[in-house]
Protein backbone atom coordinates (compact mmCIF):
# COMPACT_ATOMS: atom_id res chain seq x y z
CA UNK A 1 0.00 0.00 0.00
CA UNK A 2 2.82 2.63 0.77
CA UNK A 3 4.15 1.83 -2.70
CA UNK A 4 0.59 3.18 -4.17
CA UNK A 5 0.94 5.80 -2.34
CA UNK A 6 4.30 6.68 -3.09
CA UNK A 7 3.89 6.54 -7.05
CA UNK A 8 0.71 8.56 -6.29
CA UNK A 9 2.62 11.31 -4.65
CA UNK A 10 5.26 11.10 -7.45
CA UNK A 11 2.76 11.15 -10.50
CA UNK A 12 0.72 14.04 -8.77
CA UNK A 13 3.91 16.05 -8.51
CA UNK A 14 4.71 15.67 -11.49
CA UNK A 15 1.33 17.06 -12.51
CA UNK A 16 2.13 19.95 -11.12
CA UNK A 17 5.40 20.29 -12.56
CA UNK A 18 4.63 19.96 -16.00
CA UNK A 19 1.69 22.07 -15.28
CA UNK A 20 3.53 24.79 -14.09
CA UNK A 21 6.36 24.09 -16.90
CA UNK A 22 3.53 24.88 -19.72
CA UNK A 23 1.99 27.79 -17.84
CA UNK A 24 5.97 29.13 -17.53
CA UNK A 25 6.07 28.49 -21.32
CA UNK A 26 3.30 30.59 -22.11
CA UNK A 27 4.17 33.40 -20.22
CA UNK A 28 7.69 33.65 -21.31
CA UNK A 29 6.01 33.36 -24.90
CA UNK A 30 3.38 36.39 -24.25
CA UNK A 31 5.79 38.37 -21.90
CA UNK A 32 8.25 38.61 -25.51
CA UNK A 33 5.09 39.60 -27.42
CA UNK A 34 3.71 41.76 -25.23
CA UNK A 35 6.93 43.91 -24.21
CA UNK A 36 7.57 44.49 -28.22
CA UNK A 37 4.17 45.75 -28.84
CA UNK A 38 5.21 48.04 -26.09
CA UNK A 39 8.78 48.73 -27.42
CA UNK A 40 6.88 49.38 -30.85
CA UNK A 41 4.31 51.64 -29.98
CA UNK A 42 7.03 53.63 -27.85
CA UNK A 43 9.19 54.18 -30.32
CA UNK A 44 6.35 55.60 -32.17
CA UNK A 45 5.00 57.95 -30.14
CA UNK A 46 8.49 58.83 -28.77
CA UNK A 47 8.86 60.81 -32.55
CA UNK A 48 6.16 62.87 -31.65
CA UNK A 49 7.39 66.28 -30.68
CA UNK A 50 4.83 66.84 -28.24
CA UNK A 51 2.69 64.59 -26.32
CA UNK A 52 -1.00 65.52 -26.18
CA UNK A 53 -4.11 63.94 -26.53
CA UNK A 54 -4.56 64.88 -30.55
CA UNK A 55 -0.53 63.59 -31.58
CA UNK A 56 -1.12 60.60 -29.54
CA UNK A 57 -4.35 59.93 -30.75
CA UNK A 58 -3.11 60.21 -34.23
CA UNK A 59 -0.11 58.42 -34.22
CA UNK A 60 -2.06 55.39 -32.44
CA UNK A 61 -4.96 55.36 -34.97
CA UNK A 62 -1.74 54.37 -37.42
CA UNK A 63 -0.94 51.22 -35.21
CA UNK A 64 -3.73 49.25 -36.49
CA UNK A 65 -1.57 46.06 -36.01
CA UNK A 66 -1.40 46.19 -32.28
CA UNK A 67 -5.01 43.90 -31.80
CA UNK A 68 -4.57 44.55 -27.78
CA UNK A 69 -7.60 44.19 -25.44
CA UNK A 70 -7.23 47.63 -24.16
CA UNK A 71 -4.01 50.39 -25.08
CA UNK A 72 -3.05 53.76 -22.18
CA UNK A 73 -0.47 56.05 -23.50
CA UNK A 74 0.11 58.83 -20.13
CA UNK A 75 2.68 61.38 -19.73
CA UNK A 76 5.70 61.31 -17.35
CA UNK A 77 3.06 62.04 -14.56
CA UNK A 78 0.91 59.04 -15.18
CA UNK A 79 -1.81 61.17 -17.02
CA UNK A 80 -3.48 59.48 -19.40
CA UNK A 81 -3.32 60.90 -22.97
CA UNK A 82 -4.81 57.78 -24.63
CA UNK A 83 -7.05 55.25 -23.58
CA UNK A 84 -8.54 52.74 -25.87
CA UNK A 85 -11.76 52.00 -23.71
CA UNK A 86 -11.95 56.03 -23.66
CA UNK A 87 -12.65 55.74 -19.29
CA UNK A 88 -9.49 57.54 -18.11
CA UNK A 89 -8.80 60.27 -20.62
CA UNK A 90 -7.12 63.19 -18.41
CA UNK A 91 -7.57 61.21 -15.43
CA UNK A 92 -4.15 59.81 -12.99
CA UNK A 93 -3.64 55.67 -14.08
CA UNK A 94 -2.14 54.88 -10.86
CA UNK A 95 -1.23 51.31 -12.31
CA UNK A 96 1.27 49.05 -10.90
CA UNK A 97 2.64 48.54 -13.92
CA UNK A 98 2.48 52.03 -15.46
CA UNK A 99 3.91 53.23 -11.97
CA UNK A 100 7.23 51.06 -12.47
CA UNK A 101 7.92 51.76 -16.25
CA UNK A 102 8.23 55.53 -15.15
CA UNK A 103 10.06 54.94 -12.14
CA UNK A 104 13.88 56.14 -12.73
CA UNK A 105 16.52 55.53 -10.52
CA UNK A 106 20.35 55.07 -10.84
CA UNK A 107 20.15 51.61 -11.90
CA UNK A 108 17.19 52.67 -14.61
CA UNK A 109 17.48 55.76 -15.52
CA UNK A 110 15.56 55.60 -18.68
CA UNK A 111 12.45 53.58 -16.94
CA UNK A 112 11.70 49.84 -17.08
CA UNK A 113 10.39 47.27 -18.95
CA UNK A 114 7.09 45.42 -17.52
CA UNK A 115 5.07 42.48 -17.77
CA UNK A 116 2.47 40.72 -15.47
CA UNK A 117 0.78 37.84 -15.71
CA UNK A 118 -2.17 35.94 -14.65
CA UNK A 119 -4.24 32.89 -15.66
CA UNK A 120 -7.35 32.18 -14.15
CA UNK A 121 -11.02 30.44 -15.24
CA UNK A 122 -9.44 29.83 -18.63
CA UNK A 123 -8.75 33.19 -19.60
CA UNK A 124 -4.81 34.64 -19.62
CA UNK A 125 -4.98 37.73 -18.69
CA UNK A 126 -1.39 40.00 -19.39
CA UNK A 127 -0.27 42.97 -18.58
CA UNK A 128 2.63 44.94 -20.05
CA UNK A 129 4.39 48.58 -19.70
CA UNK A 130 7.20 50.30 -21.16
CA UNK A 131 8.77 53.89 -20.89
CA UNK A 132 8.69 56.44 -23.39
CA UNK A 133 11.94 57.68 -23.77
CA UNK A 134 12.61 61.17 -25.77
CA UNK A 135 16.67 62.54 -25.85
CA UNK A 136 16.97 60.21 -22.92
CA UNK A 137 14.28 61.21 -21.03
CA UNK A 138 11.18 59.36 -19.74
CA UNK A 139 8.32 61.61 -21.19
CA UNK A 140 5.62 58.81 -20.72
CA UNK A 141 4.50 55.54 -20.76
CA UNK A 142 2.87 52.61 -22.96
CA UNK A 143 0.50 50.64 -21.32
CA UNK A 144 -1.38 47.03 -22.76
CA UNK A 145 -3.76 44.48 -21.43
CA UNK A 146 -4.99 41.38 -23.70
CA UNK A 147 -7.57 38.62 -22.30
CA UNK A 148 -6.50 35.77 -24.41
CA UNK A 149 -8.72 32.94 -23.79
CA UNK A 150 -7.52 30.72 -27.11
CA UNK A 151 -4.13 30.19 -25.59
CA UNK A 152 -5.84 29.89 -21.54
CA UNK A 153 -7.97 27.26 -23.02
CA UNK A 154 -5.24 25.69 -24.58
CA UNK A 155 -3.56 25.75 -20.90
CA UNK A 156 -6.84 24.86 -19.31
CA UNK A 157 -6.92 21.88 -22.07
CA UNK A 158 -3.14 20.96 -21.19
CA UNK A 159 -3.96 20.80 -17.34
CA UNK A 160 -6.75 18.46 -17.95
CA UNK A 161 -5.04 16.16 -20.25
CA UNK A 162 -1.82 16.08 -17.95
CA UNK A 163 -4.74 15.70 -14.99
CA UNK A 164 -6.45 12.29 -16.43
CA UNK A 165 -2.98 11.05 -17.33
CA UNK A 166 -2.35 11.07 -14.01
CA UNK A 167 -5.46 9.57 -13.09
CA UNK A 168 -4.90 6.84 -15.66
CA UNK A 169 -1.30 6.36 -14.50
CA UNK A 170 -2.51 5.90 -10.79
CA UNK A 171 -5.13 3.47 -11.69
CA UNK A 172 -2.74 1.64 -13.84
CA UNK A 173 -0.23 1.49 -10.76
CA UNK A 174 -3.30 0.33 -8.10
CA UNK A 175 -4.49 -2.11 -10.56
CA UNK A 176 -0.88 -3.53 -11.12
CA UNK A 177 0.06 -3.61 -7.34
CA UNK A 178 -3.47 -5.17 -6.44
CA UNK A 179 -2.17 -7.74 -8.96
CA UNK A 180 0.95 -8.35 -7.71
CA UNK A 181 0.28 -8.22 -4.27
CA UNK A 182 -2.55 -10.90 -5.00
CA UNK A 183 0.16 -12.92 -6.45
CA UNK A 184 3.12 -12.45 -4.16
CA UNK A 185 0.93 -13.37 -1.24
CA UNK A 186 -0.42 -16.60 -3.07
CA UNK A 187 2.99 -17.58 -3.72
CA UNK A 188 4.50 -16.36 0.10
CA UNK A 189 1.08 -18.47 1.22
CA UNK A 190 2.45 -21.69 -0.36
CA UNK A 191 5.65 -21.64 1.01
CA UNK A 192 4.04 -20.85 4.78
CA UNK A 193 1.87 -24.17 3.74
CA UNK A 194 5.08 -26.20 2.75
CA UNK A 195 6.97 -24.96 5.78
CA UNK A 196 3.96 -26.29 8.09
CA UNK A 197 3.99 -29.25 6.39
CA UNK A 198 7.67 -29.58 7.07
CA UNK A 199 6.86 -28.79 10.64
CA UNK A 200 4.65 -32.06 10.85
CA UNK A 201 7.74 -34.37 9.59
CA UNK A 202 7.09 -34.77 6.36
CA UNK A 203 10.16 -33.87 4.44
CA UNK A 204 9.76 -35.82 1.15
CA UNK A 205 7.25 -32.18 0.60
CA UNK A 206 9.09 -30.05 -2.03
CA UNK A 207 7.47 -26.25 -3.08
CA UNK A 208 6.91 -25.67 -6.92
CA UNK A 209 6.59 -22.06 -7.41
CA UNK A 210 7.58 -21.04 -10.85
CA UNK A 211 8.67 -18.14 -12.52
CA UNK A 212 11.82 -16.44 -12.25
CA UNK A 213 12.40 -14.17 -9.09
CA UNK A 214 13.40 -13.82 -5.72
CA UNK A 215 10.75 -15.76 -4.20
CA UNK A 216 11.79 -18.75 -7.01
CA UNK A 217 14.66 -18.48 -5.41
CA UNK A 218 13.67 -18.41 -1.89
CA UNK A 219 11.42 -21.39 -2.97
CA UNK A 220 14.52 -23.54 -4.41
CA UNK A 221 16.71 -22.27 -1.36
CA UNK A 222 13.57 -24.02 0.62
CA UNK A 223 13.68 -27.36 -1.41
CA UNK A 224 17.48 -27.64 -0.72
CA UNK A 225 17.36 -26.70 2.91
CA UNK A 226 14.33 -29.14 3.00
CA UNK A 227 16.45 -31.57 1.25
CA UNK A 228 19.30 -31.65 3.65
CA UNK A 229 17.04 -32.04 6.76
CA UNK A 230 15.29 -35.37 4.77
CA UNK A 231 18.74 -36.51 4.89
CA UNK A 232 20.01 -35.30 8.14
CA UNK A 233 16.73 -37.24 9.29
CA UNK A 234 17.45 -40.40 7.61
CA UNK A 235 20.96 -40.19 8.70
CA UNK A 236 20.18 -39.42 12.31
CA UNK A 237 17.09 -42.17 12.07
CA UNK A 238 19.58 -44.52 10.33
CA UNK A 239 22.31 -43.80 13.13
CA UNK A 240 20.06 -44.07 15.94
CA UNK A 241 18.72 -47.55 14.71
CA UNK A 242 22.58 -48.72 14.53
CA UNK A 243 23.58 -47.51 17.72
CA UNK A 244 20.74 -49.28 19.30
CA UNK A 245 21.27 -52.25 18.04
CA UNK A 246 25.33 -52.35 18.22
CA UNK A 247 24.79 -51.28 21.66
CA UNK A 248 22.37 -54.10 22.53
CA UNK A 249 24.36 -57.02 21.50
CA UNK A 250 27.11 -56.04 24.31
CA UNK A 251 24.40 -55.46 27.01
CA UNK A 252 22.23 -58.88 26.23
CA UNK A 253 25.76 -60.27 26.71
CA UNK A 254 26.55 -58.80 29.50
CA UNK A 255 22.80 -59.23 31.04
CA UNK A 256 22.94 -62.96 30.23
CA UNK A 257 26.40 -63.75 32.12
CA UNK A 258 25.07 -62.27 34.86
CA UNK A 259 21.97 -64.01 35.24
CA UNK A 260 24.18 -66.84 34.19
CA UNK A 261 26.75 -66.22 37.29
CA UNK A 262 23.40 -65.48 39.54
CA UNK A 263 20.99 -68.40 38.70
CA UNK A 264 23.84 -71.33 38.52
CA UNK A 265 25.71 -72.67 41.44
CA UNK A 266 29.54 -72.09 39.22
CA UNK A 267 32.84 -73.38 40.61
CA UNK A 268 35.48 -70.18 40.94
CA UNK A 269 37.47 -70.78 38.08
CA UNK A 270 33.97 -70.72 35.71
CA UNK A 271 32.83 -67.40 37.79
CA UNK A 272 35.93 -65.64 36.43
CA UNK A 273 35.80 -66.90 33.25
CA UNK A 274 32.25 -65.22 33.12
CA UNK A 275 33.46 -61.89 34.67
CA UNK A 276 36.26 -61.76 32.27
CA UNK A 277 33.88 -61.97 29.22
CA UNK A 278 31.79 -59.44 31.34
CA UNK A 279 34.81 -56.91 31.35
CA UNK A 280 35.67 -57.67 27.49
CA UNK A 281 31.77 -56.82 26.94
CA UNK A 282 32.28 -53.04 28.87
CA UNK A 283 35.35 -52.66 27.27
CA UNK A 284 33.93 -53.19 24.07
CA UNK A 285 30.86 -50.74 24.86
CA UNK A 286 33.48 -48.22 26.07
CA UNK A 287 35.55 -48.29 22.51
CA UNK A 288 32.54 -47.88 21.10
CA UNK A 289 31.17 -45.20 23.12
CA UNK A 290 34.77 -43.45 22.47
CA UNK A 291 34.30 -43.53 18.90
CA UNK A 292 30.72 -41.88 19.03
CA UNK A 293 32.30 -39.20 20.57
CA UNK A 294 35.13 -38.98 18.26
CA UNK A 295 32.78 -38.63 15.47
CA UNK A 296 30.61 -36.35 17.15
CA UNK A 297 33.56 -33.92 17.71
CA UNK A 298 34.83 -34.12 14.13
CA UNK A 299 31.54 -33.26 13.03
CA UNK A 300 31.33 -30.28 15.16
CA UNK A 301 34.78 -29.29 14.65
CA UNK A 302 35.01 -25.82 11.96
CA UNK A 303 37.26 -25.60 8.91
CA UNK A 304 39.03 -23.19 10.63
CA UNK A 305 40.94 -25.16 12.77
CA UNK A 306 44.04 -26.19 11.76
CA UNK A 307 48.16 -25.83 11.21
CA UNK A 308 50.52 -26.64 9.42
CA UNK A 309 52.81 -29.70 9.63
CA UNK A 310 54.51 -32.41 7.70
CA UNK A 311 53.11 -35.52 8.08
CA UNK A 312 55.74 -37.72 8.52
CA UNK A 313 56.52 -37.04 12.02
CA UNK A 314 52.75 -38.48 13.16
CA UNK A 315 53.02 -41.48 10.90
CA UNK A 316 56.38 -42.45 12.60
CA UNK A 317 54.78 -42.28 15.78
CA UNK A 318 51.59 -43.82 15.11
CA UNK A 319 53.67 -46.87 13.52
CA UNK A 320 56.33 -46.95 17.07
CA UNK A 321 52.62 -47.31 18.95
CA UNK A 322 50.80 -50.20 16.47
CA UNK A 323 53.86 -51.79 15.16
CA UNK A 324 53.16 -54.34 18.85
CA UNK A 325 50.14 -55.26 17.58
CA UNK A 326 51.64 -55.60 13.99
CA UNK A 327 54.15 -58.32 15.11
CA UNK A 328 51.59 -60.00 17.01
CA UNK A 329 49.29 -60.33 14.04
CA UNK A 330 52.40 -61.05 11.69
CA UNK A 331 51.69 -58.07 9.87
CA UNK A 332 54.94 -56.53 8.72
CA UNK A 333 54.91 -52.57 8.53
CA UNK A 334 57.04 -50.72 6.43
CA UNK A 335 57.20 -46.99 6.01
CA UNK A 336 58.25 -45.14 2.84
CA UNK A 337 58.46 -41.46 3.96
CA UNK A 338 60.98 -39.78 2.38
CA UNK A 339 58.76 -37.80 -0.26
CA UNK A 340 57.15 -35.30 2.30
CA UNK A 341 55.23 -32.16 1.93
CA UNK A 342 53.72 -29.81 4.44
CA UNK A 343 50.00 -29.82 4.90
CA UNK A 344 47.40 -27.81 6.85
CA UNK A 345 45.39 -29.65 9.25
CA UNK A 346 45.48 -30.17 13.25
CA UNK A 347 47.99 -32.66 14.30
CA UNK A 348 45.59 -34.36 16.35
CA UNK A 349 42.97 -34.62 13.10
CA UNK A 350 46.14 -36.53 11.23
CA UNK A 351 47.08 -38.40 14.09
CA UNK A 352 43.57 -40.01 13.98
CA UNK A 353 43.46 -40.31 10.70
CA UNK A 354 46.75 -42.22 10.49
CA UNK A 355 45.52 -44.20 13.49
CA UNK A 356 42.47 -45.78 12.05
CA UNK A 357 43.75 -46.62 8.56
CA UNK A 358 47.10 -47.98 10.17
CA UNK A 359 44.86 -50.32 12.81
CA UNK A 360 42.38 -50.91 10.09
CA UNK A 361 45.40 -52.71 7.92
CA UNK A 362 47.07 -54.49 10.54
CA UNK A 363 43.52 -55.78 12.14
CA UNK A 364 42.16 -57.07 8.63
CA UNK A 365 45.20 -58.17 6.99
CA UNK A 366 46.72 -62.20 6.49
CA UNK A 367 49.37 -63.81 8.97
CA UNK A 368 52.59 -62.91 6.97
CA UNK A 369 50.79 -60.02 5.37
CA UNK A 370 52.29 -56.67 4.66
CA UNK A 371 50.92 -53.21 5.69
CA UNK A 372 52.66 -50.08 3.22
CA UNK A 373 52.43 -46.41 4.45
CA UNK A 374 53.56 -44.13 1.90
CA UNK A 375 54.08 -40.48 1.08
CA UNK A 376 53.97 -38.66 -2.07
CA UNK A 377 53.41 -35.69 -3.64
CA UNK A 378 51.56 -34.85 -6.96
CA UNK A 379 51.35 -31.23 -8.35
CA UNK A 380 49.63 -29.42 -5.78
CA UNK A 381 48.54 -32.86 -3.32
CA UNK A 382 50.13 -34.65 -0.80
CA UNK A 383 49.37 -38.24 -0.70
CA UNK A 384 49.04 -40.42 2.10
CA UNK A 385 48.27 -43.81 0.93
CA UNK A 386 47.76 -47.14 3.09
CA UNK A 387 48.15 -50.38 1.22
CA UNK A 388 47.84 -53.69 2.87
CA UNK A 389 47.53 -57.59 1.65
CA UNK A 390 44.79 -58.79 3.45
CA UNK A 391 41.81 -60.13 2.69
CA UNK A 392 40.18 -57.24 0.79
CA UNK A 393 37.07 -55.53 0.24
CA UNK A 394 34.12 -57.40 -1.78
CA UNK A 395 32.57 -54.79 -4.37
CA UNK A 396 29.15 -54.69 -3.48
CA UNK A 397 30.74 -53.47 0.11
CA UNK A 398 33.37 -50.95 -1.18
CA UNK A 399 30.67 -47.89 -1.56
CA UNK A 400 29.31 -48.85 2.14
CA UNK A 401 32.45 -48.76 3.96
CA UNK A 402 32.54 -44.91 5.07
CA UNK A 403 29.21 -45.40 6.46
CA UNK A 404 28.36 -45.82 9.85
CA UNK A 405 28.39 -48.82 12.06
CA UNK A 406 28.72 -51.03 8.42
CA UNK A 407 31.06 -53.69 8.44
CA UNK A 408 32.10 -56.15 6.02
CA UNK A 409 32.54 -59.36 8.24
CA UNK A 410 30.44 -58.68 11.25
CA UNK A 411 31.30 -61.43 12.78
CA UNK A 412 35.37 -60.91 12.95
CA UNK A 413 34.45 -57.46 13.49
CA UNK A 414 32.95 -57.75 16.57
CA UNK A 415 35.86 -60.58 17.26
CA UNK A 416 38.55 -58.21 16.80
CA UNK A 417 36.58 -55.48 18.73
CA UNK A 418 35.66 -53.30 15.67
CA UNK A 419 32.79 -50.96 16.04
CA UNK A 420 32.22 -50.03 12.67
CA UNK A 421 33.23 -46.14 13.29
CA UNK A 422 36.78 -45.62 12.21
CA UNK A 423 36.28 -44.87 8.48
CA UNK A 424 33.40 -42.91 9.30
CA UNK A 425 35.45 -40.71 11.61
CA UNK A 426 38.65 -40.68 9.46
CA UNK A 427 36.19 -39.49 6.15
CA UNK A 428 34.51 -36.55 8.19
CA UNK A 429 37.91 -35.21 9.35
CA UNK A 430 39.57 -36.06 5.93
CA UNK A 431 36.56 -33.55 4.36
CA UNK A 432 36.54 -31.10 7.10
CA UNK A 433 40.60 -30.70 6.49
CA UNK A 434 39.57 -30.26 2.14
CA UNK A 435 41.13 -33.54 1.76
CA UNK A 436 40.06 -36.26 -0.02
CA UNK A 437 40.06 -40.62 0.38
CA UNK A 438 39.80 -42.80 -1.78
CA UNK A 439 39.73 -46.40 -1.84
CA UNK A 440 40.44 -49.52 -3.89
CA UNK A 441 40.69 -53.52 -3.31
CA UNK A 442 40.74 -56.31 -4.72
CA UNK A 443 38.92 -59.82 -2.91
CA UNK A 444 41.99 -61.74 -1.33
CA UNK A 445 44.48 -59.18 -2.49
CA UNK A 446 44.24 -56.55 -0.35
CA UNK A 447 43.32 -52.80 0.08
CA UNK A 448 44.76 -49.72 -0.95
CA UNK A 449 43.58 -46.32 1.23
CA UNK A 450 44.27 -42.88 -0.30
CA UNK A 451 44.12 -40.08 1.58
CA UNK A 452 44.81 -36.33 -0.91
CA UNK A 453 45.46 -33.10 1.00
CA UNK A 454 46.21 -29.79 -0.87
CA UNK A 455 49.83 -29.28 -0.33
CA UNK A 456 50.85 -25.75 1.90
CA UNK A 457 54.22 -25.12 0.81
CA UNK A 458 55.74 -23.29 3.30
CA UNK A 459 58.52 -23.13 5.48
CA UNK A 460 58.15 -25.58 8.76
CA UNK A 461 59.80 -27.81 11.35
CA UNK A 462 60.00 -31.41 10.19
CA UNK A 463 60.61 -32.81 13.87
Amino acid sequence: MIYVVITFAVLLFLNIYCSNISQRLFYQSKEVSMVEKCLLASDEISALEVLNPTTVSGIVGQMGSLKVTRLIVTDQRSRALYDSSNQNLGDYVLLPEILKALETDDAAPRGNDVFSWNYHDGIMDSRAATPIVSYGTVVGCVYMTEYDTAQGALIASLQSTLLRITVLLELIVIAFSIAFSATFSRRLNRIMSSMRIIQEGDYTHKVNMGGNDELTVLGNEFNDLTERLRTSEQKRSRFVSDASHELKTPLASIKLLTDSILQNDMDIGTIREFVGDIGNEADRLNRMTAKLLSLTRAEGMTEGESEIIYMGPTVRRVARMLRENAKKAQVSLHLELENDTPVLILEDDLYQVVFNLIENGIKYNLPGGSLTVTLRREEDNAILEFRDTGMGIPEEAVSHIFERFYRVDKARSRQSGGSGLGLAIVRTIVRRNKGEIAVSSQLGQGTTFTVTFPAFDAEVDKN
